[in-house]
């Protein structure tokens, strides 16, 4: 009997994982990939994003501010790359001015440090790669990338040195909610856990509904740059 099952092996469920191995708890991550990253985390943008898109006031506003604080300080404890490139914001058609501005009070409403509207000059000597139409942008200097597949794989690590299970290529086929504990049948065997954390990605819904009277459906979509 475990105490807690982690279902996924992508950025949430690797960082769900190390920080539960500050616990003395009897934890196991699973995912029906050969290794951690496999699943929605490996085609993520890999974006740090500082917090100025988020509506103030919210959770998202808070988590994202603080999350982008803290990768930084986790790339320098457990050695993975992270680049803080900065983040611009940039406006090419005059009559949009407005809505860098609306921005700029909501990064600082949000509490995100350092961030400015810079002026067309200004901005081409920051990237000089820009389209000669650019007039002004929004820069906030605490934007970032990270490769997802380090950072997985430094937390997951991390959460394996600390005793951390991982069952790889396991697929969770049905979770049944038993009297004090849960019964998850996968391709390899049934595991029983007291607490079970969905960080299933695109499938989280999938593992919600095996347990949830309440339904959830995920439409994933592909983006485009």
């Amino acid at each position: 009997m475990y105490d807690i099952i982690v279902i996924g092996a992508g950025v949430t469920g690797t960082c769900t994982a190390r920080e539960l191995s500050k616990y003395q708890a009897k934890v196991l991550v699973v995912d029906k990939g050969d290794d951690v990253c496999c699943g929605s985390s490996k085609a993520n943008s890999g974006i740090v994003h500082a917090g100025y898109d988020c509506k103030p006031g919210t959770l998202m506003a808070k988590l994202n501010v603080r999350g982008n604080e803290l990768m930084y300080q986790l790339a320098e404890e457990l050695d993975f790359p992270v680049k803080k490139n900065g983040s611009l914001i940039v406006c090419t058609i005059k009559e949009q001015l407005g809505d860098l501005d609306r921005l700029l009070d909501q990064a600082k409403q949000n509490g995100v440090p350092g961030a400015r509207i810079v002026q067309k000059e200004e901005l081409l000597a920051m990237e000089p790669n820009l389209t000669p139409n650019a007039i002004a942008a929004l820069y906030v200097p605490t934007g970032g990338i990270v490769c997802p597949f380090n950072l997985a794989i430094a937390m997951g690590e991390n959460a394996a040195v600390n005793g951390v299970e991982f069952q790889l290529e396991t697929e969770v086929q049905q979770i049944n909610k038993k009297d004090g504990y849960y019964e998850l049948v996968t391709n390899k065997g049934v595991l029983e856990t007291k607490a079970v954390v969905n960080a299933a990605g695109v499938y989280a819904d999938v593992m919600h509904n095996m347990v949830s009277d309440k339904k959830m459906k995920i439409v994933a979509r592909r983006g485009e740059y």
